[in-house]
């Protein structure tokens, strides 16, 4: 990749392991659920007047905008409200991975590699670490719920290989952006009833600067911005070289939130969180490296 490129992908691992430090800042001041409807409101409108709706049924747009919007950012936004600290909340998460290979085989009848089964152990030994380590502020509901929001994020990595096994196309920012419309309504509906109306009319009325900056910045720097160039350098390059770069993502997560929140992670929170990367290293890479030495071997 030419170096302006790679430049590109930090800028967005950069924007995307903030945002966990955002939504901390942003919960503080507007209820979970509201925040999510606002989020989506602001990528939704105006962008659905610039940005071409995708060739895709609704059905797709509807299924994808329940699943990555209403399940795993409500779900996020609620964790990190109820406790889970920003930072491993960047690292749990990423066990969306390994719930995409269940799902994936559930539904799709796809096979796992070894390399895969592996990673998904090494995983599940390091969430097992994190949700039975004490000290910090992660609380057991806000970790439940940040892995519920991690298996709606493979929920909707499900979808997206269904439309491409469907035979249409995925544009990126189309789909972030018209799936957009989605989320709004079931939030607000969801905020008013869980959250309360007194709660959702206290919250509008008194957002202050770090409410508004903390929901620009969701919809348009994590958005608009990080899913928008994220989209072009998938089109100007190999999936295999972009989708490494996420992998930095909970580093930079955990990073911003230490200098920016005063987080620390307790010695099993550590442990489990490196076991989870160490899995997920193992699953992206697993399968190239046994290549690699399977075909050095057979030359030798």
């Amino acid at each position: 990749m030419p170096l302006a490129d790679v430049a590109q992908a930090l800028a967005i691992v950069l924007a995307w392991g903030v945002n966990f430090v955002v939504i901390k800042w942003g919960v503080a001041g507007v209820p979970p659920l509201l925040l999510g409807a606002l989020r989506f409101m602001l990528v939704a409108l105006p962008a659905v007047f610039i940005v071409k709706r995708p060739a895709l049924p609704w059905r797709y747009l509807a299924l994808y905008g329940l699943t990555v919007g209403v399940g795993q950012f409500g779900c996020l936004f609620t964790a990190i409200k109820l406790g889970m600290p920003a930072g491993l909340a960047s690292v749990v998460l990423q066990s969306q991975a390994f719930f995409t290979l269940l799902l994936a085989r559930a539904f799709l009848g796809e096979r796992w590699q070894a390399s895969q089964l592996a990673g998904v152990a090494l995983a599940l030994g390091g969430l097992a670490l994190i949700g039975m380590g004490k000290g910090g502020d992660m609380s057991a509901l806000g970790f439940g719920l940040t892995i519920a929001a991690a298996t709606s994020w493979a929920a909707s990595n499900i979808v997206v290989r269904a439309i491409g096994r469907a035979g249409c196309k995925v544009e990126p920012l189309g789909l972030v952006v018209w799936s957009s419309l989605v989320p709004p309504l079931p939030f607000l509906l969801l905020s008013w009833r869980l959250e309360g109306s007194d709660a959702m009319l206290a919250a509008l009325r008194g957002l202050d600067v770090q409410s508004l900056f903390a929901v620009a910045y969701l919809a348009f720097i994590a958005s608009m911005f990080g899913y928008g160039l994220w989209s072009r350098l998938l089109a100007r390059h190999a999936a295999a070289k972009v989708a490494p770069f996420s992998l930095l993502v909970p580093v930079v997560g955990l990073l911003a939130s230490h200098w920016l929140l005063g987080e620390s992670l307790t010695p099993a929170q550590l442990a489990g969180s490196g076991l989870l990367m160490a899995g997920l290293l193992a699953a992206v890479f697993g399968g190239r490296l046994l290549a690699m030495a399977s075909g050095r071997a057979s030359r030798a």
